[in-house]
């Protein structure tokens, strides 16, 4: 079982919600967890169970940071949004730094999250 991390950022939430939708039945044989909003709506939204981390500004990519420091996490997926600013982008930035440091599966984008958890 993979221990997966979904992450969005305000304008890519849409996007990824009907990607989950899209890959429910992959996802349900993972452990999932999510930044506060992100877990929330897939919650809500979808028959998935997420493990809610604090919001990303307040700490949740740091919470995701320490899980793949600590080797709990298998997948990141992050769709990220290239056009907007980040208020938090160094979190961001620190977040990604760990995935690759720790080469951890690493999608921030639908294509590349497809070819990591096949619907």
């Amino acid at each position: 079982m993979k221990n997966v991390a979904l992450v969005a950022h305000d304008k890519k939430k849409d996007q990824l919600i009907a990607w989950v939708k899209d890959h429910e039945a992959a996802l349900s044989a993972c452990t999932l967890y999510g930044t506060g909003t992100t877990g929330g709506r897939i919650n809500d939204e979808t028959g998935l169970s997420v493990t809610r981390l604090k919001s990303g500004p307040l700490g949740g990519d740091a919470q995701i940071g320490a899980m793949i420091a600590e080797g709990k996490l298998d997948t990141l997926i992050f769709f990220i949004d290239p056009l907007s600013a980040l208020p938090h982008d160094v979190d961001v930035k620190s977040l990604l730094r760990l995935a690759i440091l720790y080469d951890t599966a690493l999608a921030v984008n639908e294509a590349t999250a497809s070819r990591l958890i096949p619907a």
